[in-house]
């Protein structure tokens, strides 16, 4: 990694050591936590607001599997050009009312995630920032036509400024992303963080209204103020996008009215504060489940296995 130090606008933000002065650094990682594009599109809003100096690179070759996701180039009549090689920087940028903050924003490493969160630790301490905030987004079976869904997270409770909505605990692919709150906590560095259900039917387009509902978010964390008023405008078009495609595909409406169902039922069911569960059936202990499990399984090598 390397790290700029000739940046006059960084010694400014950053100010002298000793003095109190919080500094938040947004984390945005592509590939895995981004259904809908949306954490790619936040962080590019981000950008596009005003672009500001690189003050860290971090080494690519050292974390990008160049087979499993391959930079892409143009071939021009009889020769190549235009190579997009992968970036992995830290930028300075200032919000509306002219508080600097950093963003992290890259693919996320392949491999070496420990080798990577060491690295962010050291830009971290460097620029002593105070606060890292990063931004996700999971397909999720919601419909578009409700207010988006946020996940919550952080290292220490205290930084929560929302309550979850998951209950217990649940076994989840890890991140680059995830791994990093993880190690922070643990180097005493707060870090927190979003993630927006994205509807499942809609993980493959670019969905600038998640990304809207992620800044918003970060808004509130990192003490900014973020102009969204163009990613609205994109959200609305691209709402009225679904509306005339949802039109013209009845199939696809009707998954979309019965997710509505869905999701207004749980929503009453909280705010009732009833359960969903049928009355009078005690729930199933985990080894009745883990013995229907196990049942299901043999019943994959069976003599009908084959059959659907």
């Amino acid at each position: 990694m390397h790290i700029v130090d000739d940046v006059p606008e960084l010694d400014a933000a950053v100010g002298e050591p000793g003095q109190e002065r919080a500094l938040t650094m947004v984390l945005v990682l592509d590939g895995f936590l981004d259904a809908g594009n949306a954490a790619a599109r936040a962080a590019q809003h981000l950008v596009d607001l005003g672009e500001g100096p690189v003050v860290a690179t971090f080494d690519v070759d050292q974390f990008h599997d160049y087979r499993a996701r391959r930079p892409a180039m143009s071939f021009v009549r009889d020769h190549y050009e235009g190579y997009d090689a992968p970036r992995l920087v830290v930028r300075l940028l200032r919000d509306t009312g002219g508080t600097p903050y950093l963003l992290l924003q890259g693919p996320e490493p392949d491999n070496r995630w420990e080798a990577f969160t060491r690295a962010v630790r050291e830009v971290v301490e460097r620029f002593r920032v105070t606060r890292v905030v990063s931004m996700g987004s999971v397909p999720m079976a919601v419909p578009h036509t409700r207010p988006i869904a946020i996940t919550h997270h952080a290292n220490d409770p205290g930084l929560l400024i929302g309550e979850s909505a998951w209950r217990g605990e649940l076994r989840i692919p890890s991140s680059a992303q995830a791994l990093l709150e993880v190690r922070l906590g643990e180097w005493g560095h707060a870090a927190m963080g979003f993630v927006a259900h994205i509807p499942h039917y809609l993980a493959q387009l670019d969905y600038p209204k998640a990304a809207a509902a992620l800044l918003e978010h970060v808004e509130k964390a990192g003490r900014l103020t973020i102009d969204l008023s163009d990613l609205l405008v994109e959200a609305e078009e691209r709402e009225v996008e679904i509306a005339r495609y949802l039109a013209a595909n009845d199939e696809v409406n009707d998954v979309v009215i019965a997710l509505e169902q869905q999701y207004d039922a749980f929503e009453r069911a909280e705010e009732s504060g009833s359960s969903l569960l049928a009355e009078d059936q005690p729930l199933p202990t985990g080894e009745e489940i883990g013995q229907q499990f196990e049942q299901f399984l043999a019943g994959l090598d069976g003599p009908d296995a084959d059959q659907p």
